[in-house]
């Protein structure tokens, strides 16, 4: 029994000394990431993880069901289809035709509402959000100057730096896009009580508005500013400009760093479902529309899903875009793959959340999956006569 309670003293001052040394070190948000993440098995960020972080509601207004087309469900998953959906854990795929729901289903115990982190998705909310508050007249245009809103960036090459430069991943920070490293500034970012502190830490080291380099931050920054120019919180400024005019069907989550700062993880993290996420794929298909209405400028979708630079055809303000042979796909993308993909001139959106995108972890680039997933809904879709 002794020796039991020698161990047991040792083992607590263990403890103590390395969350002291944590806290020496301003690497205490690591002690969140053992909490919520790696004490459960997890060596990143998971589909349901938003129960274990502070959250903020986006409201319901008046719902709008998406219809059946009239062959739902007629067609069944192709073998491959079917091998990847459990290969990778896929936990919703939908087809939608014609705005019809024309093929879905719900694996691993999620169904139609089932709530799962968007992760990088929400970056395409975020900037929605920039033309929403132009459109708004709290903005200027893409150019206006970030320094206008955060003097913090006001000096050398940050000063170059502008609210379109942000929102097409052009700021030049030094910002470290590492999901697996707990000690890279990302992982930092997702735990961290303050994340102004952290985002306002970042350095401009190459010139903004030059080249295409995917970075987390410059999302988070861009909601910090549209949150100063229009004096709202984003979740707010969100809810009564996008969630609740697309008559979504169930409220959702999005993931602040503390109740104290109450500060959005920005670049990701907002808890809802397939049918919901498909909305904002409409929203750009049909030019900024929404039942007659004009949410978004129809010239600032037309931007966001054009390539911001040549040498950089798979990005625009907010969208990933990818050529397949004659098709366009314009998309919405997270982590461990949650993708909604648009293909306008067929009037096709194709949804898939799920608990991985394959073996690899490319950060930044199109995994195989993605093909898969549009080509085999298309060889679907090409059983249909209707």
């Amino acid at each position: 029994m002794k020796i039991f309670k020698k161990l047991f003293k040792v083992l607590a001052a263990l403890l103590v000394l390395t969350i002291a040394v944590l806290y020496i070190t301003d690497t205490d948000y690591l002690i969140k990431a053992v909490r919520t993440i790696y004490a459960k098995g997890h060596t990143t960020a998971f589909l349901e993880d938003y129960k274990s972080f502070d959250n903020k509601t986006l409201k319901v207004g008046t719902p709008f069901a998406w219809p059946n087309h009239s062959n739902y469900n007629a067609v069944k998953e192709t073998k491959a289809l079917k091998g990847i959906n459990k290969q990778n854990g896929t936990i919703a795929y939908l087809i939608i035709k014609n705005d019809s729901i024309w093929f879905e289903n719900y694996y691993d115990g999620f169904d139609k509402d089932s709530k799962t982190n968007s992760f990088s998705i929400a970056k395409s909310y975020v900037s929605a959000l920039l033309g929403k508050a132009i459109m708004d007249g709290h903005i200027k245009s893409l150019d206006q100057a970030v320094s206008d809103f955060y003097p913090e960036f006001s000096e050398g090459l940050a000063a170059k730096m502008t609210v379109g430069d942000l929102s097409s991943m052009a700021s030049g920070t030094n910002w470290d896009e590492a999901y697996y490293s707990p000690l890279s500034i990302t992982t930092r970012a997702y735990f961290d009580d303050d994340l102004a502190k952290v985002i306002l830490g970042l350095k401009v080291v190459d010139e903004p508005g030059k080249a295409f380099k995917y970075a987390s931050g410059d999302t988070q920054l861009l909601a910090m500013v549209i949150e100063k120019a229009t004096g709202k919180k984003i979740y707010d400024y969100l809810t009564e400009s996008f969630w609740k005019p697309l008559g979504t069907e169930n409220q959702a989550y999005w993931q602040v760093d503390s109740e104290e700062n109450d500060l959005v993880k920005a670049y990701c993290c907002i808890a809802s479902n397939a049918r919901d996420f498909a909305r904002f794929g409409k929203l750009y298909k049909d030019h900024g529309k929404w039942q007659g209405k004009q949410l978004l400028d129809s010239a600032f979708v037309a931007k966001s899903i054009t390539p911001r630079f040549p040498e950089s055809p798979e990005y625009g303000y907010g969208w990933w875009l990818k050529k397949i042979e004659d098709k366009n796909f314009f998309m919405m993308r997270g982590h461990l793959g949650q993708y909604v993909i648009v293909e306008p001139t067929d009037n096709i959106i194709i949804v898939r959340l799920g608990h991985s995108k394959g073996p690899k972890n490319e950060v930044a680039t199109f995994s195989e999956d993605i093909s898969t997933y549009i080509e085999e809904a298309y060889k679907m879709l090409a059983l249909d006569k209707n």
